[in-house]
C-alpha cells in the first residue's frame, strides 16, 4: 500500500480509501496478494486489455444498442478529435480491414 500511496501526488488519498479499493478489487477477482508478515504485495489477476475490452463491449451493448457503428459515430462526433486524430483512427480501421 505504501508504494501505491507514494505514486500519488499531493494531496494523497487516505490510506483507508486505498485499502477499501484494494479490498473491493480483491473481492471482485481483479487483484490478489501475497502476505509477507504484516505486509501484502498485490498483483493483477486481469490484464488491462481484457478489462477494458469487456467494459467497452458492455458500453456498446448497453448504451449504443449493441451497435459499434453508433458508438463510433457518437465518439467521432461528440469529442474534440483533431483532423490528424481522425486520420489516425481511419488508418487503424483500414489496417484491421486489410487483416480480415
Amino acid at each position: 500500500m505504501k508504494d501505491l500511496l507514494d505514486a500519488y501526488q499531493e494531496p494523497k488519498p487516505a490510506t483507508t480509501t486505498v485499502a477499501t479499493l484494494l479490498k473491493r478489487m480483491t473481492d471482485k477477482g481483479f487483484v490478489a496478494y501475497k502476505s509477507f508478515g504484516r505486509s501484502r504485495e498485490y498483483y493483477p489477476l486481469v490484464k488491462k486489455k481484457d478489462y477494458f475490452s469487456k467494459h467497452v463491449n458492455g458500453l456498446i451493448k448497453n448504451f449504443f444498442n449493441d451497435s459499434p457503428s453508433q458508438f463510433a459515430s457518437f465518439f467521432t462526433r461528440s469529442t474534440d478529435l483533431s483532423k490528424s486524430e481522425l486520420e489516425e483512427l481511419k488508418k487503424i480501421i483500414d489496417n484491421e480491414l486489410e487483416k480480415k
